[in-house]
């Protein structure tokens, strides 16, 4: 059995779930598919209440957020299929074979990570500007490219993995905010030997945000960062790579002092109709030097 598991929150997921119950139906084995809600505001909730009517799927919601790493755990322990496919609530399905390709390609060892991808046309609304440029240029890659590193270019948005693969490793339950949980579990990955496939089988990510909302859940995620650095799990991004080489020349300091001085300038771009990826650089990096 397969099982499809997808945590929700504050998103309409009936387009999403009735394509993939479709796909599922036409596989020659079982399938469920779980959708936990994680504390949505009601007007979601019964908007995604519907789902639970197809035969396939499962509808249940959290009485509180337990956040992206608790109930992603949550999903696998209620799961009974022997492959897991995690998905992010704010996707797409672009392609009719879409589970038919994740199911040839799955075996009893390897996670297989699908890619994600973003709308080619920039939004219409300048305020999701940032979030999809930084979609379009950092998370959307080939497989050729994201197989050049397979651990660092791994996301939670869209992988299968066996279930006891899974269960060995688990989503860090300390990590209560938004980010990063992908890149400790990409870690555990690697240090286990866990083998990664890339696959040519991406979902669209609909879900942009606003720059302002953007930039918090960025916060968020800088502040799970250095948690997890200051926490020796020896975890390496570009952002604390650069970190070590500021510390290690003796400019951390000098660096935060005009970071800081500089965020109202950052913010300014990063909030305007042209916001510079080079500059949300900047911004995360002094983040990081404070909480560091």
């Amino acid at each position: 059995m397969l099982s499809i598991l997808i945590p929700i929150y504050n998103f309409d997921v009936r387009r999403l779930v009735k394509e993939l119950h479709d796909q599922a139906a036409a596989l020659p084995f079982s399938a469920e598919i779980l959708c936990f809600d994680d504390g949505s505001e009601a007007h979601w909730k019964a908007l995604n209440r519907e789902v639970g009517q197809l035969p396939m799927a499962r509808y249940q919601e959290c009485p509180q957020n337990l956040g992206r790493s608790r109930i992603r755990n949550l999903l696998a322990d209620t799961a009974r299929g022997s492959h897991l496919l995690f998905l992010d609530c704010d996707s797409e399905v672009t392609d009719a074979t879409y589970l038919r390709s994740y199911t040839a390609a799955m075996d009893e060892k390897s996670l297989l990570y699908g890619g994600r991808l973003y709308r080619k046309d920039p939004p219409d609304d300048p305020r999701l500007f940032l979030h999809w440029q930084y979609g379009v240029r950092r998370e959307q890659m080939p497989p050729a490219q994201r197989r050049e590193h397979p651990y660092h270019h791994f996301m939670t948005n869209n992988f299968l993995l066996p279930a006891s693969v899974f269960h060995a490793i688990r989503f860090d339950e300390r990590l209560l905010e938004y980010g990063h949980e992908d890149t400790l579990f990409g870690m555990e990955l690697r240090r286990r030997k866990v083998p990664i496939k890339h696959l040519d089988n991406p979902l669209a990510h609909i879900g942009l945000e606003p720059a302002e909302a953007f930039l918090d859940k960025t916060r968020k995620g800088v502040r799970n960062l250095a948690f997890l650095y200051r926490s020796g799990t020896g975890i390496e991004t570009r952002l604390t790579l650069f970190y070590e080489k500021l510390r290690q020349n003796g400019l951390a300091l000098p660096a935060k002092v005009a970071l800081a001085r500089l965020r109202p300038l950052l913010l300014r771009n990063l909030l305007s109709r042209r916001p510079s990826l080079f500059l949300f650089d900047l911004y995360k990096l002094g983040l990081f030097l404070e909480e560091c």
